[in-house]
């Protein structure tokens, strides 16, 4: 039997969502017994009929049908496009029609993460319409409570709904708050996580 795992998938254009993504993991792997497994998605054309290599030339593998099935819990992490997740993102997840009926994720934790390049850059927008497949398919949502100081301290990124940043100048690091709670997401989701599969 594999040891459980939190899968961290994201898509990142530039690198910010990227940089997230390694918070969020090691955030994940604080919880005894718990380990990230990080994933991304290849980008898609303008016609969605093309993909990039199969195998990434550098950077986390693309994420299968089966690191999404057999996950413990799921953070999920997409730039802001107008508002929403980037379409690279979407079309993977549109792809989990078979994993929705089969119920495979219901009951499992899932969070949510974004990147935007201003402050005011649809991240809230995002990160509740990236909870809307994961309701559909029964995962439990969890945020970022109050609990969590550097909410009440952050002058960049965060929000009660997941982890953000804000990428502004372009290919900002991301700040001590916004590394901070993601590892708090990262951390929350594999908690939460270890308690439902350890009954």
């Amino acid at each position: 039997m594999t040891e459980p795992y939190i899968l961290v998938l994201y898509y990142s254009r530039y690198g910010a969502t990227a940089a997230m993504a390694q918070q969020i993991a090691r955030g994940v792997e604080m919880v005894v017994g718990m380990t990230a497994r990080v994933r991304t998605v290849p980008a898609v054309s303008v016609s969605f009929e093309e993909r990039g290599d199969s195998i990434p030339q550098e950077g986390p593998l693309y994420c299968e049908h089966d690191d999404l099935r057999d996950c413990a819990g799921l953070l999920l992490g997409s730039p802001t496009r107008f508002g929403n997740m980037a379409a690279p993102l979407k079309y993977f997840v549109d792809s989990t029609a078979a994993i929705w009926a089969s119920g495979d994720l219901a009951g499992k934790p899932a969070a949510v993460f974004t990147s935007t390049s201003s402050m005011h850059g649809g991240q809230e927008a995002t990160l509740l319409s990236m909870m809307l497949p994961l309701l559909h398919h029964g995962m439990l949502l969890t945020g970022l409570p109050y609990t969590e100081p550097q909410l009440h301290s952050t002058r960049s990124g965060g929000t009660p709904y997941g982890a953000s940043h804000v990428d502004h100048p372009a290919r900002s690091p991301l700040s001590d708050d916004e590394a901070l709670l993601c590892r708090a997401l990262g951390k929350r989701v594999a908690a939460i996580a270890q308690k439902l599969v350890v009954k």
